[in-house]
């Protein structure tokens, strides 16, 4: 994986009151499919929210729902100090809203969609802090990657290899299997975040 250090933007200590949930996974196990049936499904509850992240990428309607930035609107935002927290990987940039650590610190439950390379950084910037990874069998992953029509077989192959060395995400991370439907991981995730959002 290809990243760069963590920049947590505001350097005073750990954020306290609720909870950051980072939830991680390969590309094809079906991450954001997951996080698009919990949003729907915790939507209405006051207490959680889902955290839309800054990323120098155009939005593309099939992912995940994300702000677009340009690399120079991007240095802007972070040299104002409106990102609680970025990062770089895979030759793009992520931020996250400053607005994350006052809700939190009000006593709410940030849900992220997140990244191997953010995970460190993000432990020493938030005192409640779970991972959530999202796994699939390497067939179905490879089935997955080959129906998106982005790559050939050959750096298929490389991103399941790159990805089985990698190893387990996080010590203690909560592990979701969405080989099967999307129902029954969707579900499992769900209560994931709510045992997680009770964690202080």
């Amino acid at each position: 994986m290809s990243a760069s250090a963590e920049k947590p933007q505001n350097s005073d200590a750990r954020v306290t009151g609720g909870v950051f949930v980072a939830v991680v996974g390969p590309s094809g196990a079906g991450k954001d499919t997951l996080m698009n049936f919990a949003r729907n499904a915790l939507g209405g509850r006051d207490e959680m929210f889902f955290v839309r992240r800054v990323i120098t990428r155009p939005a593309d309607g099939a992912t995940e729902d994300h702000i677009p930035a340009t690399p120079g609107q991007f240095e802007e935002q972070a040299r104002n100090g409106r990102f609680a927290f970025s990062w770089d990987a895979h030759g793009l940039k992520y931020g996250l809203p400053v607005e994350i650590d006052e809700r939190i610190r009000a006593g709410q439950c940030a849900v992220c969609n997140g990244s191997r390379a953010a995970l460190q950084g993000l432990a020493g910037r938030y005192a409640n802090f779970v991972v959530i990874s999202i796994t699939a069998s390497p067939e179905v992953i490879a089935r997955r990657l080959a129906l998106r029509g982005r790559e050939s077989e050959a750096e298929i192959r490389r991103r399941l290899d790159r990805s089985a060395s990698l190893g387990s995400p996080w010590p203690g991370a909560v592990v979701i299997d969405n080989s099967g439907t999307v129902e029954a991981a969707g579900k499992e995730l769900v209560d994931a975040i709510l045992q997680a959002s009770t964690r202080r």
